[in-house]
């Protein structure tokens, strides 16, 4: 008989403006925007209070202030935010070994058996969080289930500084009500799409066939049919391999030539061949990330017949799909990722994949 999996969804609040907050007195309580306050900056990360007059990450720093005229804004500290991470983590494994990390602030935990052997998964999350606060100041959330889809939509629904608990006789009825928007992997075009089929929750989801699913979505149509049941079978992986490296460049003015581009694409290039060889590793899919003026990002990509990490191979490919159809429009900000790699090495992991990203944000 299998085993019924404990999994917990650990996400920390506002991570980045919590630590600001934390760190500066004087400006807790008050709506924070982590990131540049330039007319050409992006929010990285933005307060509860901020976020309540509409300021959201990935929202340009003009508009941000626009929306809410008090934002204050805080650099970004990589140094501090990891500082406090490590702590974060090792709290994680005082609990258990099976941790999977996804980002600085946000973990898997199977807490199935675990070190502290408690046999109610929502005490062990409510006992993390509280270990996290004493040793940090920082407050989390929590979503506990028997899989990883589950308890990441739940550690959503009680935030701030709250966790919600979806046992196995409810995970039917939490994936039904639910709107398809919350489904992990579901993003804005596909949830317009859906919306056009009357898809528009989990139960509107679970009636079609998997069949019509394929038929609509391609691969994904089987997720979307399992999803809509609650059935998530990925289990807790305490070394992720990451799938793909990039580097991306936010330009101080807009760029309407191809000609300009070109330039900013060498210098990206450089970068993320840098990054490939200092991990030992090289891959087949070059995707070329456009974001235009208007903030709609387009991605064209290509899949060679060998393994690219040279910065010459790497440039002259993303100048073929440059030209590959005409910009729409003047282009703030050009990205460049590659993946389908070769064998490793030395293994990816979540944790050194970050530190490089942390090493060569630009």
């Amino acid at each position: 008989m299998a085993v019924t999996r404990k999994i917990i969804h650990i996400d920390m609040d506002a991570f980045y403006a919590s630590v600001e907050q934390l760190d500066n007195p004087s400006i807790r309580n008050k709506p924070v925007a982590v990131g540049s306050s330039d007319l050409r900056g992006v929010i990285a990360a933005a307060s509860y209070e901020a976020r309540r007059f509409g300021v959201r990450s990935a929202m340009s720093s003009k508009l941000a202030k626009k929306v809410c005229p008090n934002l204050i804004f805080a650099k970004p500290r990589f140094k501090r935010y990891k500082e406090l991470s490590k702590i974060i983590s090792e709290v994680f494994f005082s609990y258990t070994d099976l941790v999977e990390t996804l980002s600085l602030d946000e973990a898997y935990l199977d807490v199935t058996e675990n070190k502290r052997g408690i046999v109610s998964a929502s005490k062990t999350a409510r006992l993390i969080r509280e270990d996290i606060f004493e040793k940090t100041g920082l407050t989390s959330s929590a979503g506990i289930s028997t899989n990883k889809l589950v308890a990441k939509i739940a550690s959503d629904f009680n935030k701030p500084n709250g966790q919600k608990t979806v046992p196995p006789e409810e995970i039917a009825e939490f994936m039904e009500h639910l709107d398809i928007r919350k489904f992990h992997g579901i993003g804005k075009a596909t949830a317009q799409k859906m919306y056009q089929m009357g898809i528009f929750k989990g139960i509107d989801l679970k009636k079609k066939e998997e069949g019509f699913l394929i038929q609509k979505f391609g691969k994904s149509g089987t997720y979307y049919f399992n999803a809509a049941r609650g059935i998530n079978t990925s289990p807790v992986s305490p070394k992720r391999e990451v799938k793909s490296l990039g580097s991306e460049k936010t330009f101080s003015k807009n760029i309407s030539s191809e000609i300009f581009l070109i330039d900013k694409i060498n210098i990206i290039s450089d970068k993320l061949s840098y990054r490939l060889k200092r991990q030992g590793i090289s891959g087949k899919t070059i995707t070329l990330k456009i974001k235009y003026s208007d903030f709609v990002t387009q991605t064209r990509s290509i899949t060679k017949q060998f393994y690219v990490c040279e910065k010459s191979l790497i440039s002259e490919t993303c100048e073929e799909l440059l030209y590959k159809e005409k910009l729409r429009d003047s282009v703030r900000l050009i990205g460049i990722t590659v993946s389908n790699f070769k064998k490793l090495k030395e293994k990816i992991t979540s944790n050194n994949f970050l530190q490089a990203q942390l090493r060569i944000e630009f």
